[in-house]
């Protein structure tokens, strides 16, 4: 077997083995952490920016 394809061959198994594990790491840190599974509200208590037409600073609303 010429070596590119066994090199391809250990890649796309790296590629996979690596996909297994992330996939198994997040299984386990939702498990363990059930109160980050939920999403969160980004804008809750988030100010608003208005652009100052006379001098193009945005300032808090």
């Amino acid at each position: 077997m010429p070596p590119v394809i066994i090199w391809m061959l250990g890649a796309l198994g790296a590629a996979i083995v690596g996909r297994l594990v992330y996939r198994e790491a997040q299984r386990v840190n939702s498990e363990l952490h059930p109160e980050r599974a939920a999403p969160v509200d980004e804008r809750a208590g988030a100010r608003t920016l208005e652009r100052d037409p006379q001098t193009g600073v945005y300032r808090p609303k």
